[in-house]
């Protein structure tokens, strides 16, 4: 029997495209059995009749909840998330399914880690404020636009999983005192990557980066919140490479006009994408990018290698690489 894959549009370029390139389908050309096709439409939740219609489902930003495989016809055997997060997806329910999920953990590590770079650079040199400048033919004010340097400074990083850890190697250079939260890693191997283990709130107090880049789940939404965002240093800067609801978006609105923290580095948000009569968009002092400032053509071959991989091995009968626990 054939089995057939269905891959989400929001995949597909403006111009129709595969946004991870050709090399990527490739696995899905060389499986004997196996067709894959685009769905036909773009959708933001997978319905009932597109789980009757695939044995396998590549999905990047729709969600797949109980009600999408609640149909007597369902025929969809496994998911494979476009990615690392799988907050979208109700594991338990497709797991009462029968339905496994997969994700890419491996993949998205070093383009996360890049990214988060990016966002702490920009806002300690004030990227933004000095494009403003030259733009405005402001020149003659930068003496009052100085960053801050970056040696000595303390970066506490909120999740020390596969992301947490590639980016403290990658920041070694920089001579941080880095500090890692994470209640599930053992001291000794946050230790043995020249980091501290500590609660969190000592790390928001001691902090002048905190990075958020650990899951969403029960635990960390809104880890982020009023009570915690006071334990930050008025000079600090927030930065979340994680989910939007792991951080209470209008305790951080309320601290940033406040000038409670010095400012934020967004990626993502509790609604995506963000509304228009949002305050963050006014915010100068705030640098947003709309959840995919880790995408490059490296890191969507990648993704998309590792993804495309579990379905082609789930569909020859064998375990998949990255199966997500139920």
């Amino acid at each position: 029997m054939t089995f057939k894959v269905g891959l989400t549009r929001d995949l597909l370029t403006p111009d129709g495209e595969s946004s991870f390139g050709k090399a990527p389908l490739d696995a899905l050309n060389g499986a004997e059995s196996l067709e894959w096709e685009y769905l036909a439409e773009d959708c933001t939740e997978i319905t009932p009749d597109i789980a009757a219609a695939y044995d396998g489902l590549y999905v990047n930003t729709p969600q797949v909840t109980a009600a999408s495989v609640a149909g007597d016809n369902c025929r969809v055997k496994i998911v494979a998330r476009h990615g690392v997060g799988y907050d979208s997806v109700d594991v338990a329910a497709l797991a009462n399914k029968g339905i496994i999920v997969t994700n890419t953990p491996h993949a998205i590590r070093r383009p996360v880690a890049v990214a988060t770079i990016t966002m702490i650079t920009a806002l300690a040199g004030k990227l933004l404020a000095k494009d403003r400048l030259t733009r405005t033919n402001a020149w003659s004010d930068r003496t009052a636009h100085m960053g801050i340097g970056l040696k000595g400074r303390t970066l506490c990083i909120v999740g020390g999983g596969g992301i947490g850890q590639e980016l403290l190697r990658m920041v070694a250079a920089f001579e941080f005192n880095l500090l890692v939260v994470d209640p599930h890693q053992e001291a000794t191997v946050i230790q043995s990557l020249g980091a501290q283990l500590v609660p969190l709130n000592d790390g928001l107090e001691q902090a002048d980066f905190v990075v958020l880049c650990c899951l969403l789940n029960d635990e960390t939404h809104h880890l982020i919140n009023s009570s915690t965002l006071a334990k930050m240093k008025p000079e600090a800067f927030l930065i979340n490479m994680a989910r939007g609801p792991v951080v209470d978006e209008a305790a951080l609105t309320e601290a940033l006009q406040n000038r409670q923290i010095a400012g934020a580095g967004l990626d993502v948000f509790e609604q995506e994408p963000v509304a228009p009569d949002n305050p963050l968009l006014t915010m100068d002092q705030v640098i947003l990018t709309p959840h995919s400032l880790c995408w490059t053509d490296h890191c969507f071959e990648d993704i998309a290698t590792d993804g495309l991989g579990c379905i082609v091995d789930f569909a020859n009968g064998k375990t998949p690489r990255f199966v997500v626990p139920a």
